[in-house]
């Protein structure tokens, strides 16, 4: 399920992205309009082979590289303020690099987070029912990312940061008492943030009425709802969209849903939300089943990761939340987002395929005959793997007697 639905959303983000991104790359003379599309694909196949390098033993792979991973990623979030390393876009400074060729840091570090918040929490699970020893170091590390992400500003990746942390949280077992005092200490935060700053001010007062506010902060808001109102229930058919002609902002990234909207109308949208469905029942049931807490917590984070994101752009677009700006995963073109999404379901397949990794290396005896089922298992180990050591050992000198004494009873 989780293959079938990341495969259906690239090939509909690949048609949608052509069909967003054409009419004005053609009216402006920039080439044949399939540049985004040729972008797209060839994101798309990179993240593809770096999916399935991750889908055979991705968790064994990452679990001696999270500290340099987080690392990095930090060092390179704090390199997007230097000058003449960072690039500015649309008064954002999120991106790396030069021409064509751009990163954006907080994509990389959202998923480094992920990883070594679930391995915090597998390693020490009794310390989500001692806030102090939760403060120190998982809040503080995750609370100075998101500090240093709300800076460039990129609020929709501190969403994202933020629900995939709490999801984490509630699956480690953190009390509900403590949930409710940590999502009071950051609605308050977020206020002040938003008092503080005028740019994430005019994004809430623009979002309560995006109409008073048409021509500034509530353009690229009324616009989507003039695409999604255009569509109806079958929409205007495939290519047939006005909006995108220069009158939707960002119309192959952050409003690629409007422009689904008005070409396929609600049954597209509905469709778009099923496969979202899809990898979310996948992915917890993974979870349920997994073989250990570290890669139940991995599951549950991944799939929280996708899906937070998913839903913030879609709340978004239909005006039910704040433009966030992040894209939508695996449809809207973006080559930092899409690259991470599909490495990040790559470890989710792991997850779902029956993979399991303990926090320390366990060494394997030595035998010349290995079974089929401890050879597809990783080097790491698992709860399973031990226990059918033991029993083995206790079968091997069970037999070892017996022998023994049936070979002195025919010497006698």
């Amino acid at each position: 399920m989780l293959l079938t639905a990341t495969l259906c959303l690239l090939a509909f983000g690949a048609v949608m992205v052509y069909s967003a991104s054409s009419a004005t790359s053609l009216l402006q003379g920039r080439g044949t309009g399939s540049a985004y599309l040729i972008k797209f694909l060839v994101y798309g196949a990179i993240g593809l082979v770096l999916m399935r390098v991750l889908a055979r033993d991705g968790l064994a792979r990452v679990q001696g590289v999270i500290g340099p991973l987080l690392a990095v990623s930090f060092v390179l979030v704090l390199a997007v303020h230097v000058p003449h390393l960072g690039v500015s876009v649309n008064g954002a400074r999120r991106w790396l690099g030069t021409g064509p060729l751009q990163f954006q840091p907080s994509e990389l570090l959202k998923l480094a987070l992920l990883l070594y918040a679930a391995t915090l929490l597998a390693r020490r699970p009794e310390r989500v029912h001692d806030l102090r020893e939760l403060l120190n170091p998982l809040l503080v590390v995750v609370g100075g990312a998101c500090l240093l992400i709300a800076t460039q500003p990129d609020l929709g990746t501190t969403m994202v940061i933020i629900c995939t942390t709490v999801a984490l949280l509630v699956t480690a077992g953190i009390p509900m008492r403590k949930l409710v005092l940590l999502a009071g200490a950051l609605v308050a935060l977020v206020l002040l943030y938003a008092i503080v700053r005028p740019y994430a001010r005019a994004r809430l007062t623009s979002f309560m009425n995006p109409w008073a506010h048409a021509a500034g902060s509530g353009f690229q808001a009324v616009q989507g709802q003039i695409a999604i109102g255009s569509g109806g229930l079958f929409g205007a058919g495939p290519g047939e969209s006005v909006q995108k002609i220069f009158y939707l902002p960002e119309a192959p990234t952050d409003f690629i849903l409007a422009v689904i909207a008005e070409e396929l109308g609600a049954i597209g949208v509905c469709a778009l939300l099923f496969l979202y469905g899809m990898i979310g029942y996948a992915g917890l049931s993974a979870a349920r089943k997994a073989r250990s807490s570290y890669s139940a917590l991995m599951a549950v984070g991944l799939t929280s990761l996708i899906l937070s994101q998913a839903l913030l752009n879609i709340f978004a677009v239909l005006g039910m939340a704040p433009l966030t700006g992040v894209p939508l995963p695996f449809v809207s073109y973006g080559s930092s987002s899409l690259i991470v999404m599909l490495a990040a379901m790559g470890l989710l397949l792991n997850v779902a395929g029956g993979a399991s990794a303990h926090l320390r290396v366990v060494p394997a005896p030595r035998r010349r005959r290995v079974d089929a089922r401890r050879r597809e298992a990783p080097r790491w180990g698992g709860e399973l793997g031990a226990e059918e050591d033991r029993d083995r050992r206790r079968r091997d000198r069970g037999a070892r007697r017996a022998g023994a004494g049936g070979g002195r009873g025919a010497a006698r």
